[in-house]
């Protein structure tokens, strides 16, 4: 079982392998890195799929301090460094978005395109920060419960009840002083819309349009980067790379495939 090896956190990593172009994807806040298996399916082996756990999910193993997604962007440096990866592509959904765009920012020479889903530059609002709490609080108060997790999961997954069942059954078995320091970073979230034109590398950001995040603030995102295409998918939900991956897919792939995303991505070990 690989792990990458931080100051006080062993970062657990999956990695398609092959010759290809590295593209490394994180996850959407409760979830892990199973949630990209179609996009591993779809990518490789033209591309060497790399997903992770983010702290206080899946299989990494920390100490249970506090974080932030700046300490995140660090950790995906260190998996590269495991690899041997000099640069690659960086995404994910929702957190894995945050996390990917703060990496781009703290080290821009080694992501050479980001993929964007379900995400955001801002800090939480108000109204996120007021319904985070009052469900945590409702979770605390009472432990694990299944119909506040089948909630949870209708808001994040939608009608695809497979889907539900799987990552329900997973949420009630978690630990949640883990959840509940993530959750802190979750909320604790600094902007970074200032900062967008700093990075200049090609972006594809791919919006649902019912997910948690408003059309405004991904329509803000995508024009406060340089060089930037920007999908929008109907009806989808917040793991709209999940429930929707022929679409998600097709437009990963047209996107690494581009010419100048090509060149970015010529010499990346």
């Amino acid at each position: 079982m690989p792990f990458a090896r931080a100051i006080d956190a062993e970062i657990h990593y999956e990695d398609s392998g092959g010759g290809g172009p590295v593209v490394l994807l994180g996850h959407e806040f409760l979830m892990d890195r199973t949630m990209f298996a179609s996009q591993q399916a779809a990518l490789t082996p033209e591309f060497r799929i790399v997903t992770w756990d983010a702290r206080g999910h899946g299989r990494t193993r920390d100490e249970g301090l506090p974080f932030t997604y700046w300490t995140s962007a660090r950790d995906v440096l260190t998996v590269l460094d495991q690899l041997g990866v000099r640069r690659a592509v960086i995404g994910g959904t929702s957190q894995g978005g945050f996390t990917a765009l703060r990496t781009a920012l703290l080290a821009p020479e080694r992501v050479a395109a980001l993929i964007l889903i379900s995400t955001e530059a801002h800090e939480p609002s108000e109204r996120e920060l007021e319904n985070a709490r009052r469900f945590l609080d409702k979770w605390y108060k009472n432990g694990p419960r299944p119909a506040l997790a089948e909630h949870l999961a209708q808001w994040l997954i939608g009608e695809d009840a497979w889907y539900r069942a799987v990552w329900v059954k997973r949420w009630l078995s978690r630990d949640w002083h883990a959840t509940e320091v993530a959750a802190r970073c979750l909320l604790g979230r600094d902007s970074v819309l200032d900062r967008l034109p700093e990075i200049t590398c090609p972006a594809l950001v791919i919006h649902p349009t019912r997910s948690g995040v408003s059309r405004a603030h991904a329509r803000e995102l995508a024009d406060g980067l340089p060089d930037v295409r920007y999908l929008e998918v109907e009806g989808a939900r917040q793991t709209v790379n999940m429930t929707h991956p022929s679409v998600v897919n097709s437009a990963i792939l047209e996107f690494l495939r581009d010419q100048a995303v090509s060149r970015a991505l010529a010499h990346t070990r």
